[in-house]
Parts: C-alpha cells; structure tokens; sequence
C-alpha cells in the first residue's frame, strides 16, 4: 500500500515524489530484457537523429505486457485525484475521469490511440536531454519512470534530473536518486505552486544525465495516448 498522502505532498514541496521499491528485482530484469524482443513494440527512437541526447528508446504496442498494464491502471486513479486538486487550483474546469479506460476512451475519441509507456537504454556517454512529453490534445499532468537496472553495479552517472522554472525566476534542478525498482512520480509539463495571491503555473522539464559507464534501463509509464 502506497503512502498517497506523502506522494502528494512531495510532489506539492518538491515536483517529484520518490517510491522506493515499486517493482522487484526480478520484474525489473524481466523487463529491461525485453528490449532486445522487438516484436512487441510500435516504434524505436533514436535520440541522437533528433536532438533528443544520446541513447535510445521503444512504445510498446498495445496489448502491454501485464506488469506495466497493471501498474499504468492502478496508479492512474490515486493519480487523477491529485491531477483533479492540482486543476482546481489552476482554476480550470475540466477533470480527470477516476477510471483509467474512460481517460483512454477520450485520448482515442480525438486520434490519440497509440500507446506511449517505453523502454529507454542507454549506454557509456548517452544522455536524455531536458524536455516534456506531450502527445496531444489531452495530456494527463503525471508520469512516473523506474528504474530498472542497479546503480553503481549496471552503471554509474545516469541520474534523473528535472527542472523548474517559476514567472521571474531562476530555474531550479532537483537530481532524484534511485535504486533498481525505485520510481520517480512527477509533471509531465506543468504544476501549481502556493504564492501569497493563490496558486500559480510553474513549468517542469525532465531527462537524464550522462551516463559515465555500462547500460542503464528504465521504464516510462505515461497515461495519455499519442496522436
């Protein structure tokens, strides 16, 4: 059982929240293996022919594997309570649907049906550079990425990095630290911060920093559909 009132409250404080041991090792093997099983993904990028940094990644096509189906369905619905408080205090009116499959049936009404959770590796000297991952129309506010090979063991360098840029401020970084199985919770592009007049919109950008040797895997679970 997840502590939700911590999760929202770190991702409140800080624009991100730390789960520590979200999948076992085993899972986490399993499923770093399956890149190399190419069948089961709709499209493989390569960064460096886009500017995106070095390494690369793979959408799975649809059907999911089951362990990352399970987890994109479950988390959604503690994670579109806080998107619901978190549009509230944006002042917008439109919500979340509580259901995963209901916020699914909308991305698929307007064209936005092809899966977006990945697999990304990279190798000694890669990188992700800084950037928002935005698919559509509708974008659902919170990702999560797990880590899915061991620090210091299967690589070193490779930390996840975000960035936070407030009206008439400097932009702030916050390096998260994970192990193999720990997941990082945060915006996909933007969240609200507490001011003296209310809340106001920040902007979050997300990547990861050079991997200094060996191979690091890591999921990324996103719960609106590409168009």
């Amino acid at each position: 059982m997840l502590d939700w009132r911590a999760i929202e409250d770190d991702l409140n404080a800080h624009g991100c929240a730390v789960v520590p041991g979200l999948l076992d090792a085993d899972v986490c093997v399993a499923l770093a293996a399956r890149y190399a099983q190419p069948g089961q993904f709709r499209s493989r990028v390569v960064m460096a022919r886009h500017g995106f940094g070095r390494g690369e990644y793979q959408y799975f096509a649809y059907p999911l594997p089951e362990p990352v189906a399970a987890l994109r369905t479950a988390l959604y619905v503690p994670l579109a309570a806080i998107a619901n408080r978190w549009q509230a205090a944006l002042g917008q009116a439109a919500r979340f649907p509580l259901a995963h499959d209901a916020f699914l049936a909308r991305c698929h009404a307007a064209g936005q049906a092809r899966p977006t959770p990945l697999l990304l590796r990279y190798g000694d000297g890669d990188y992700n550079c800084l950037h928002q991952d935005l698919y559509g129309e509708h974008v659902f506010p919170l990702q999560l990425a797990v880590l899915l090979s061991r620090p210091q063991r299967d690589f070193t360098g490779g930390q996840f990095v975000l960035t936070e840029q407030r009206p008439r401020m400097q932009s702030r970084v916050e390096v998260v630290p994970l192990q193999q199985g720990d997941a990082v919770i945060f915006p996909v592009s933007q969240r609200p911060v507490n001011g003296v007049r209310g809340s106001y919109r920040v902007s979050m950008r997300h990547g990861v920093s050079r991997l200094r040797s060996g191979v690091r895997h890591a999921l990324g679970v996103i719960f609106h559909d590409a168009n």
